[in-house]
C-alpha cells in the first residue's frame, strides 16, 4: 500500500456524492483513475452503468477487481500508470473522468485529463490545498498557474469536503471534491498551449518581482511587454497574481 500511497475512501456518503455529481454530467464513456479496492467502481455499477474503463497502476489492486468486480458488469481492467497511459485507444467519444487522485500525481494527472480532444468532463479528489489552488481567482491567496491553466479550460465547481477520516489509512491533509466541465471554446488554440503555459509559468516564476521584471528576466522583450501590458491597461508595476486567466490569453497573443 505505501508503495503507491493509496489512502482507500470508505465513507459511503462522499462516494455517494462523488457518484451523483459524475452521473448529472452524462457522460458517453467513463474513465475511472486508480480505482483502488473499487469503492467508486463499485457505486457505479450499483448505479447502472457498464462497460467503462478502470485504470489502476498496483498490479495487486488490479488483480483484487479482476477477481471482485461482477463479470457481467463488463468492467474493463487496465493495469496502467495513467500518465503513461496512450488515451488515444479511447473511443472518439465524450469521456467523463472519476478518481479519488493520488495526491502526488493530481495536478499531472487533471493537466493531461483536461488535454484530451475528447475530455467531456471529470469529478476528482484532490488535497485541500491544491484544489484551492485550482479555484483560485486573481488576487486570491492560492491563484498561480494551476488556476490559470485549469479555469481556461474547464468551468469549476466544488462538490463536498472530505475529512482525514473518510480514508484508510487518514491522510495527514483534508480533501476536496471538484467537479470539472469542459468549456465548448479555449481562448487559447491547442497548438498554441505550449507557448501560454511557458508565458504563465515564466510570469510566476519571480513571485516577488512585477509582472514586467518576471518577464523581462525569462527572455521576452521589454518593448513587447511594455506595449502588451499597456494595450491590456495593466500598470507596469502589477504582478503575475493580480492578471485573471483571460487577460493572459490575451497577452498571448500580443507578446
Amino acid at each position: 500500500m505505501q508503495k503507491y500511497g493509496q489512502h482507500f475512501l470508505i465513507n459511503e456518503n462522499i462516494i455517494s456524492q462523488i457518484i451523483d455529481a459524475a452521473l448529472l454530467l452524462n457522460p458517453g464513456r467513463l474513465v475511472e483513475i486508480g480505482p483502488g479496492k473499487g469503492a467508486l467502481t463499485w457505486e457505479l455499477i450499483r448505479r447502472g452503468e457498464q462497460h467503462f474503463t478502470v485504470v489502476e497502476i498496483d498490479p495487486e489492486m488490479v488483480v483484487y477487481l479482476q477477481k471482485n468486480l461482477p463479470p457481467q458488469a463488463g468492467v474493463q481492467v487496465v493495469q496502467s500508470d495513467f500518465l503513461k497511459t496512450d488515451l488515444a485507444h479511447l473511443a472518439a467519444q465524450p469521456t467523463l473522468f472519476v478518481s479519488n487522485l493520488p495526491y502526488i500525481d493530481a495536478a499531472a494527472i487533471l493537466d493531461k485529463v483536461l488535454d484530451f480532444p475528447f475530455f467531456h468532463a471529470a469529478v476528482f479528489m484532490f488535497q485541500k490545498e491544491q484544489a484551492q489552488r485550482i479555484c483560485a481567482r486573481a488576487g486570491e491567496e492560492f491563484y498561480g498557474p494551476l488556476s490559470v491553466f485549469s479555469q481556461l479550460r474547464a468551468q469549476i465547481s466544488t462538490v463536498c469536503k472530505v475529512g482525514r477520516g473518510c480514508f484508510n489509512p487518514p491522510p495527514k491533509v483534508e480533501s476536496r471534491v471538484l467537479a470539472f466541465q469542459k468549456k465548448p471554446v479555449w481562448p487559447v488554440a491547442a497548438a498554441d498551449w505550449p507557448r501560454f503555459k511557458k508565458l504563465v509559468n515564466a510570469a510566476f516564476l519571480h513571485r516577488r518581482k512585477t509582472l514586467f521584471n518576471s518577464w523581462a528576466l525569462c527572455g521576452y522583450e521589454k518593448e513587447k511587454i511594455q506595449r502588451s501590458l499597456t494595450r491590456e491597461n495593466i500598470p507596469l508595476s502589477a504582478r503575475a497574481e493580480q492578471i485573471p486567466p483571460q487577460t493572459y490569453a490575451r497577452l498571448l497573443e500580443l507578446l
